[in-house]
């Protein structure tokens, strides 16, 4: 077993109409509300659907809206930047 610090990673990611859940390697889920976020409150549902993982899970990528959230930021609470899109 590794003692090393290893950076969060997501395996998944599940968009609701309010929220979506990222899911952990660890097996933990973080839900966040969609409006945490001004480019995906502002994207269409088809929009906040297509998404993609970055950085071997480090962080998501919504392509269409140019969004880019990492997962430790969201486990922080750090708000997205509204005019850069990055969290």
């Amino acid at each position: 077993m590794s003692t090393s610090h290893r950076e969060p990673r997501a395996t998944d990611v599940s968009i609701g109409d309010d929220e979506f859940t990222v899911h952990l390697v660890d097996g933990r889920k973080l839900t966040v509300p969609i409006a945490w976020s001004t480019r995906l409150s502002s994207a269409t549902a088809a929009q906040r659907r297509r998404w993609q993982l970055i950085g071997d899970g480090q962080g998501i990528h919504w392509p269409e809206i140019d969004e880019d959230l990492s997962v430790a930021g969201l486990l922080l609470g750090s708000a997205a930047n509204p005019t850069h899109g990055r969290g």
